[in-house]
């Protein structure tokens, strides 16, 4: 039986994040807010779920992941119940549950940088809050993005098993995480990744590695990946970005 998972089908978003993992387990998913009516699918179908059609165990919130009787919401839980499925996830108790502290800390690492274009509030348009955006920016990239970069850098140089992973010894949904937020801020502030990324190479390594991982790859190349636009977490505003 295949996965369904359910996310807004205009934007990459938090969405992304256990596509990625989906995509890289090899495994049968629905991506189902983006097929048509007549196959069940399409925005409709996915807010009458969260209104209770589906289940009584009711999401907050797009994405979530339905497997059968099984209803995982937010996009950490979600990487982690896949990931721990389908040998994306460290084999060890204690890894196993670093590596979740790993996702729900890169959730955290995402929604600052949602916050930098909406520091004021989700219910207004960006051009309402752009001064405090403006403010907001500049700590991001000045402060946020070095501290968590710097973070990372030290978890894939301090990995006990020697691997250039964030944690274990092969790829896990955690160095998913971290690719797709790299994307993301090469997206939304390429003029400061530009200058950081030099002093984070494992990090630059590490995603390297992962685009090329053959079911990887596949993806980004296919129509399937979704382009990043001024709709959904990472946004390319020029005015917020500096070197």
């Amino acid at each position: 039986m295949a996965y369904d998972l359910y996310y807004w089908p205009m934007i990459p978003g938090r969405g992304e994040y256990p596509r990625l993992v989906l995509e890289a387990a090899g495994v049968v998913y629905r991506d189902v807010a983006r097929l048509p009516e007549s196959e069940g699918g399409g925005i409709r179908a996915m807010q009458a779920f969260m209104a209770g059609s589906g289940s009584r165990r009711l999401p907050f919130a797009p994405p979530f992941l339905v497997d059968g009787d099984i209803v995982v919401s937010q996009a950490a839980e979600i990487c982690a119940y896949v990931g721990e499925r389908h040998r994306l996830a460290p084999a060890g108790e204690a890894d196993r549950l670093f590596a979740r502290a790993i996702a729900l800390t890169t959730a955290d690492f995402v929604a600052e940088a949602h916050d930098v274009h909406h520091p004021l509030g989700v219910g207004l348009y960006y051009e309402d809050q752009t001064e405090a955006a403006l403010v907001r920016a500049q700590g991001f990239r000045e402060e946020r993005i070095p501290k968590f970069l710097g973070w990372y850098e030290r978890l894939l140089a301090g990995n006990a098993s020697g691997s250039a992973y964030l944690v274990g010894g092969t790829m896990t949904y955690a160095d998913l995480g971290l690719f797709q937020t790299m994307s993301g801020l090469r997206y939304a502030f390429p003029r400061r990744m530009a200058t950081l990324e030099a002093d984070y190479p494992g990090i630059a390594a590490l995603v390297g590695r992962v685009a090329v991982q053959p079911a990887v790859a596949a993806y980004l190349a296919s129509e399937r990946r979704m382009a990043f636009n001024e709709d959904g977490i990472f946004r390319n505003y020029p005015e917020l970005d500096a070197e």
